[in-house]
């Protein structure tokens, strides 16, 4: 068609054509007489309108001319102000109170360049934490290759259930088929499983029977602690720091009297020679990596007894090596500059790497370098640990 028309102007042209009973010559004149201002349709567009709207129904195969509403403008200005003023708005209320469609919500934030993001739960810090985090982080960095020595340690539980996010969890079918997750909540276990990491070596995970109490860590430091170690070279043994948090089984008089003489001046944790930071599980290697990594082999499939559990436990633990493994046929000898103490994180931005910011508070950032070897963690700068990773 020569001209794009709009949707009053074609309701218009149907009703002219019927006023003419179907004569499109006089439907034409008649057309000119009522609307001077408008662009005159020829005969056959009215015989084209008339028929496909006839035999379909709709004018979908026609060009449509889009009006804009004259207060479209103030309302977008409205959409874009209400989220300036409230980022955490919901797209639904806002268009309920504008009295829009919610579609033009979206449309009008993706055409400023606005897009939603999810919120990231960090761990909250008491006043005092950022300056024993920071001191903790230049004390690493203060000492050449720590790092390489620095064996983390962690306990975690698992359980029948694990972790179930359904919030991105669809089944698409053309009818509702109602799935369920199923969530046993009258007949559990749990297991909790202690695991360490040295450099770029797993060691364990061992399973502790019952509650984690101070006789079953100090039995567990006295009995399986030395068999775990067995795989790990002496001349890293002898350098080796010992790194638990500070949960109360961890620093009991008796757990620390044994570290004191195993790792004499060369453990961290609460009440040692060197101090561990309250609420920090982020500075840990296995709570940010291994153990997100191992549940979701764990969990993949759902567990239904405690000795399924078990072996998904240790089989997860066997595939994270191989793929150490794997990853470090693959790996290149690298070396990162130290940073001076307080410069910004943020600087690590502008290097090659592939990375990702995770804001902690304040300006207290934690970069993670992904590459396809060993993993860097950064403080404001300081290079904390380098472990392989998924």
């Amino acid at each position: 068609m020569p001209f794009t028309f709009s949707v009053k102007e074609y309701a218009d042209m149907i009703y002219v054509y019927g006023f003419c009973d179907g004569y499109s010559v006089q439907a034409v004149a008649e057309y000119q007489q009522r609307f001077p201002n408008h662009t005159v349709p020829t005969r056959k567009v009215f015989t084209r309108v008339y028929q496909t709207l006839r035999d379909t129904g709709t004018l979908t195969c026609f060009r449509i001319a889009a009006e804009r509403d004259v207060n479209e403008g103030v309302k977008e200005e409205g959409i874009v102000q209400m989220v300036q003023s409230s980022p955490r708005a919901s797209t639904r209320g806002i268009a309920r109170r504008l009295c829009v469609p919610h579609t033009r919500v979206w449309r009008t934030l993706h055409a400023v360049g606005m897009y939603p993001y999810h919120v990231q739960r960090v761990q909250h810090l008491g006043p005092g934490d950022f300056a024993e985090r920071l001191e903790f982080c230049k004390w690493l960095n203060g000492i050449r290759e720590l790092h390489l020595y620095s064996m983390f340690t962690d306990e975690s539980q698992f359980n029948r259930d694990g972790v179930n996010n359904i919030h991105s969890s669809h089944v698409w079918t053309d009818e509702n088929p109602h799935a369920t997750v199923e969530s046993n909540f009258q007949q559990r276990f749990r297991v909790n499983v202690w695991c360490a990491v040295l450099d770029d070596q797993l060691i364990g995970p061992f399973i502790l029977e019952g509650r984690l109490t101070r006789d079953t860590f100090l039995r567990f430091l006295h009995e399986e602690l030395p068999r775990l170690l067995e795989d790990v070279p002496l001349n890293k043994r002898g350098r080796m720091y010992f790194q638990h948090d500070g949960s109360p089984p961890h620093s009991s008089h008796e757990v620390r009297n044994f570290l004191n003489c195993l790792f004499p001046g060369r453990w961290i944790g609460r009440g040692g020679p060197n101090n561990w930071p309250a609420r920090s599980p982020d500075l840990s290697v296995l709570d940010y990596c291994i153990w997100g990594w191992m549940k979701e082999l764990v969990y993949r499939v759902k567990v239904v007894t405690r000795d399924e559990l078990l072996s998904r436990i240790l089989d997860a633990a066997d595939r994270i090596r191989n793929s150490q493994r794997k990853l470090n046929k693959q790996c290149a000898q690298f070396s990162t500059e130290r940073q001076p103490a307080l410069r910004p994180a943020v600087a690590f931005s502008k290097t090659s790497f592939k990375h990702r910011s995770i804001q902690i508070k304040g300006n207290f950032t934690k970069l993670i370098l992904h590459l396809h070897f060993k993993r860097i963690v950064c403080y404001d700068g300081l290079l904390f640990c380098s472990v392989y990773c998924q």
